[in-house]
C-alpha cells in the first residue's frame, strides 16, 4: 500500500468528519488519557492494520498502538485486534473513521477468502474489478489481496479493455485492437471482451493479450478456454455468484473477475471500547 497516498486519503477522511473540531470529545476529555481496545464482534478475516496505526498517528503522534492481529488473520467474536493508549479526545475523535475503514476492508477480505474457498481451484485466479467505492479503490483492492484474491487493472490508465461499446463504435474487434495496438506502449496489455465464438476467433486473430468471456455459463467457458491459444490469458466475468463459483472449477479459464467482492460486500462488525 502506497504510504503517501494513504496519508492523504486519511487526512481527507478525517477532515470530512472532524471539520473545525470534535465538539464532543475535545470538550469532555480535554487532557484525559485512557486505554482502548479494538475488537471483532463477528467472524472473518482482518484487513486494515495500517488504518489503525497511521490513522491515530495523524491525529496524535503520542498515541501508543499495539497490534494484536495482522492483516490476513482470522477473527472470532471477541478477538482483540489492537490495544491503544493516549489522549481520550484523540482516540474518540478518530474512532469512527478508523472503524469504518477496517470494517469494510475486513468484510472484503472475508468475502474474498470465502470465494477462494468455494472455488477450490488453485489454477484460477479470483480477481476484483473497477466496481469499487469512489475514493476507496486502493484500500478495497488491498483487502482483496489480503483475502487471497488478485487485482485486475486499477483504473483506465494501467490496462486496455475493449468492451462491447468500444467494439460497436469501432465497427469490429479487429479494428479496435489495431487502433490501440498502434497507439499504446509495448508494455500495455490489451484485453477484449467477447460474447460468442465468432468474437472469440476474431479476438484471437487480432492478437489480443487477454480475452474475457462475458456472461458465459461454465460449459461455454470450458469450451472457449479450450479454443484459446495458451499464450493468451483467459478471463470469465459477469453473472457469477458465490453459489455458482464451484461450477467454474476445472473449466480451464485463467481468471474469474467478480464485481461483488467490492460493490456488494457486508462490512465486518468491529468495535472500540474505552477504559478510563
Amino acid at each position: 500500500m502506497e504510504r503517501l497516498q494513504l496519508k492523504r486519503m486519511l487526512e481527507d477522511f478525517f477532515t470530512e468528519d472532524i471539520g473545525n473540531g470534535d465538539l464532543t470529545s475535545s470538550l469532555i476529555f480535554e487532557d484525559q488519557v485512557c486505554e482502548a481496545i479494538i475488537h471483532s464482534k463477528g467472524s472473518g478475516i482482518f484487513a486494515g492494520s495500517d488504518m489503525i496505526r497511521e490513522g491515530f498517528a495523524l491525529l496524535n503522534a503520542d498515541i501508543e498502538v499495539e497490534m494484536c492481529r495482522r492483516d490476513g488473520d482470522a477473527l472470532a467474536p471477541g478477538t482483540v485486534i489492537a490495544e491503544l493508549k493516549g489522549s481520550a479526545a484523540s482516540l474518540l475523535t478518530g474512532e469512527r473513521v478508523v472503524l469504518n475503514l477496517i470494517q469494510r476492508m475486513s468484510g472484503i477480505a472475508t468475502l474474498t477468502r470465502e470465494c477462494v474457498t468455494r472455488l477450490n481451484d488453485s489454477s484460477i485466479r479470483l480477481c476484483d474489478t473497477r466496481k469499487t467505492t469512489p475514493g476507496l479503490r486502493m484500500l478495497e483492492k488491498y483487502a482483496v489481496r489480503i483475502g487471497g484474491g488478485h487485482n485486475h487493472r486499477f483504473g483506465l490508465y494501467d490496462g486496455i479493455m475493449i468492451k462491447d461499446n468500444h467494439i460497436a463504435a469501432c465497427g469490429s474487434i479487429r479494428e479496435a485492437v489495431a487502433k490501440v495496438r498502434g497507439a499504446a506502449g509495448h508494455m500495455v496489455k490489451i484485453e477484449v471482451e467477447i460474447e460468442d465464438e465468432g468474437q472469440l476467433r476474431e479476438a484471437i486473430e487480432a492478437g489480443a493479450d487477454v480475452i474475457m468471456f462475458d456472461n458465459c455459463p461454465p460449459d461455454t467457458v470450458c469450451k472457449f478456454a479450450a479454443l484459446t491459444p495458451p499464450h493468451i490469458v483467459t478471463e470469465a466475468s459477469g453473472g457469477i455468484t458465490p453459489d455458482s463459483l464451484p461450477l467454474f472449477r476445472g473449466t480451464g479459464v485463467n481468471c474469474i473477475s467478480l464485481g461483488f467482492l467490492t460493490h456488494s460486500v457486508q462490512s465486518l462488525d468491529i468495535s472500540m471500547d474505552v477504559k478510563i
